[in-house]
Parts: C-alpha cells; sequence; structure tokens
C-alpha cells in the first residue's frame, strides 16, 4: 500500500533521525554535518530542510524522542508501599536507562549542545516523567522538593560515573541499592514521611 503524503513525511522525518541517532554514537552529538546525514539517508543536503528547519530542529526531534522512552521507563518501574524497594525500583531504572545508551544520556541530561533550546514540545514528555515520578515519590511519604532534587542528583551522579569511568562494567550500576538504602536512611533520620511497621525489614 502507498504510503500518503503525510505518512510519507512522517517515514522520512524517522529514516533522518535514526541515522542521526547513528551519527551521534559514532562521531558525538555535535561532531555530524548536515552533509554527513544526507549522505546517510540519500538525499541531497538540501533536501533535509524539507523535514527539518535546522540542525537544531532535527536536535529538538532527538530530546523529543529521548524523553518519550525515558517517560516511558519512569512510568514502567513497579509501584511499591515499601519506601526502600520503590526507591531501589527507581534508581535501578534510572541508571540503567542512562547508561543503555551513553548519546541519549548526555542529550537529556546534560548541556552538551551551545545553543541549543528545547521546546516546550519536546520538554513535555519529560514533564510528564518528573510528574510520574512525583506521584510515586509521594506513594511513599516522600514529598519535599528538596528531596526529589538530591535524589535526582544522587542518580544521575550515579549514571555518569558508570559512563566515564566504567563504560563496559556495572561498577556504578551495582551501587544502586546502596545508594537508594542510604537516601532511606536520610528520610528517616529526617522523619520525611510515615513508613508501615515493618515496611523498612527485607
Amino acid at each position: 500500500m502507498a504510503l500518503g503524503g503525510e505518512d510519507r513525511q512522517a517515514a522520512a522525518r524517522d529514516k533522518i533521525l535514526r541515522a542521526c541517532w547513528e551519527l551521534a554514537r559514532e562521531h558525538g552529538l555535535s561532531g555530524f554535518t548536515m552533509r554527513q546525514i544526507a549522505a546517510a539517508v540519500g538525499v541531497r543536503a538540501p533536501s533535509l530542510y524539507t523535514y527539518f528547519t535546522s540542525k537544531h530542529a532535527i536536535y529538538d526531534a532527538m530530546f523529543a524522542e529521548g524523553n518519550a522512552a525515558f517517560r516511558d521507563a519512569v512510568l514502567a518501574v513497579p509501584s511499591s508501599a515499601n519506601r526502600r524497594e520503590q526507591l531501589r525500583a527507581a534508581a535501578a531504572a534510572f541508571v540503567r536507562f542512562c547508561v543503555a545508551d551513553p548519546v541519549r544520556f548526555q542529550l537529556l541530561f546534560q548541556r552538551t549542545l551551545p545553543g541549543f533550546q528545547p521546546s516546550p514540545r519536546s520538554y513535555a514528555p519529560a514533564v510528564e516523567a518528573l510528574e510520574a515520578m512525583r506521584a510515586a515519590f509521594a506513594h511513599v511519604g516522600i514529598t519535599r522538593p528538596d528531596h526529589l532534587d538530591l535524589w535526582t542528583a544522587l542518580v544521575t551522579g550515579l549514571a555518569s560515573q558508570q559512563l566515564a569511568n566504567d563504560p563496559a562494567g556495572d561498577r556504578w550500576i551495582r551501587l544502586t541499592d546502596a545508594a537508594a538504602d542510604m537516601f532511606v536512611a536520610l528520610l528517616d533520620q529526617a522523619g520525611a514521611g510515615r513508613t508501615e511497621p515493618g515496611a523498612e525489614d527485607l
């Protein structure tokens, strides 16, 4: 069945984005050109502007794709009334998501592209992911914004260390349970939220 105009446009955009992810993984996020993209998809460079107005527009579409995958990963974390189990699952899921694709991690969580600002539309899935995280944490009594900020710094730090220092191994991935337990201990010390009797016993 022949594709309609909108379907052909969408298919062409998807092909371009797949090529961009591959080029970014080979050369780095800023290490490939529009000419290389065009060669990868078999068109002349000016033809790319039919689908994307600029290279930053391509980055914006990649950012949207990456954040949609991140949102889905957050939503897939099993829910638990046990605070420690919930945080352990969340930490492991986040770190594994990040280390699965270093280029995607750089695009979503580090400012590696000078002058690039994601559009509200491409950032929307990240907002959905954050709201899902807040809801899951509120379920186990974690509601303070500074606690959520500390948590994101903690797990992002683990991912960054893993990618920087042991990209082929699991040295920092193996620390996700310990990091979650340490965070729970801090919350308990601060009296943050309520823990059901026996909920912290493993």
